[in-house]
């Protein structure tokens, strides 16, 4: 069967965690570069990295790449390529595009160059001089960058952060798939404990529930290229059966969410029920001061106010200094945390055993990693 190129895109810093997934899901020939992981594999594939990629944005299909410096050069070489194996005569498609450092700066009449071009392509297999785009959808993507074009088809649709089971984010929401790498970053292990104590809408825990119970995180959600013909209907329905299989519903799991907003609770509660895992998940209004660590050897991840927003900066300095205080006195503990405060490590009272640089949409953080001891090997 013939391989089909394949790209995985991702936020900066999480490279690494896009590809031991894409390990673990026997994904062969993978490379990965800043924000994108390519591989390759067959339609089965397409179907199970959407399916099961918690940390990744969009699975794309890797169409061509090549160097363009004129717009004939970009027409000509586009038109080269086997849209056809894709797109069928009824396809809606959609140019999208971004050009950076490149000759091809002006990304409206890259993406009408494009366009025009797999219409062309598409006029000869299919012998037609009209098409009506009535059928499934096909987004493209030009992408420039230093005069090399890669051009894309998206397989997901909506980006694979969206679970289906967030109701409302309230402000300053954390993409599921940066919560689901921060839990894969850590080491919790779903024997621990797990606490957020900055927990709004949710996410951390809800994220770590599903890790723990091995749901996929693509089950309750459609993906455009399950519309597509080339792609069997049938491969989807396999897919959904197989990751309903893998739930392991007996695990165990200790994982509590707690905030000072009463307004943020009832949302996480009403996530957690969307999402199959609020029988695992202990939420409260409570603030960050208060709380009590209970056990010995949990891991807390969390994602705090940054003391962004004007007047804020004090209020969030004596949290930080809080919630050190707490961890020093609970030394079995792990702490995980991202922030964009720079000076976060002198308020805590404690020197990261390590750091990530980490973007939480537009915001430069720090994924902060204060290690515990492990627990003692059960006898």
């Amino acid at each position: 069967m013939e391989k089909i190129n394949l790209i995985a895109t991702t936020t900066f810093g999480l490279e690494a965690v896009v590809k031991r997934e894409l390990m673990a899901l026997g994904v062969d020939d993978i490379h990965a570069s800043d924000g994108k992981i390519e591989f390759t594999g067959d339609e089965s594939t397409i179907v199970k990295t959407n399916m099961w990629l918690r940390c990744a944005g969009r699975v794309w299909i890797k169409m061509g790449e090549f160097k363009a410096v004129t717009f004939d050069e970009l027409f000509e070489k586009t038109k080269a390529l086997p849209w056809g194996d894709w797109i069928p005569v009824d396809g809606k498609f959609t140019v999208v595009g971004k050009s950076v450092k490149s000759t091809l700066f002006s990304v409206s009449d890259c993406q009408a160059i494009v366009k025009k071009a797999v219409v062309e392509k598409l006029k000869q297999k299919y012998k037609v001089d009209w098409f009506d785009e009535t059928g499934a959808e096909y987004k493209i993507q030009v992408s420039i960058l230093k005069d090399v074009v890669t051009l894309a088809i998206d397989t997901s649709g909506s980006s694979l952060h969206k679970r289906e089971y967030r109701a409302d984010a309230m402000t300053a929401p954390l993409k599921e798939s940066l919560a689901a790498a921060m839990v894969l970053l850590s080491y919790w292990r779903k024997d621990r404990i797990l606490l957020d104590p900055f927990c709004g809408s949710g996410t951390i825990p809800i994220e770590a529930a599903l890790i723990g119970r091995n749901i996929a995180p693509g089950l309750n959600r459609k993906f455009a290229s399950e519309e597509w013909e080339r792609i069997d209907p049938a491969l989807w329905k396999q897919a959904r059966v197989d990751a309903y299989k893998a739930i392991n519903y007996d695990c165990e799991l200790e994982i509590y969410g707690s905030d000072i907003d009463p307004e943020a609770i009832e949302v996480a509660k009403e996530n957690a029920i969307k999402a199959g895992v609020d029988d695992c998940i202990t939420f409260e209004v409570k603030p960050c001061q208060d709380i009590k660590l209970m056990g010995d050897y949990g891991v807390l991840i969390t994602n705090p106010p940054y003391g962004e927003r004007l007047g804020e900066l004090k209020e969030v300095e004596n949290l930080y200094r809080a919630l050190g205080r707490i961890m020093a006195d609970n030394t079995t503990w792990s702490t995980y945390l991202i922030t964009s405060m720079e000076y976060f490590e002198k308020l805590f009272g404690r020197k990261a055993d390590a750091k990530r640089k980490l973007f939480n949409g537009r915001i430069k953080t720090d994924y902060y990693q204060f290690y515990g001891p492990r627990p003692p090997k059960k006898q």
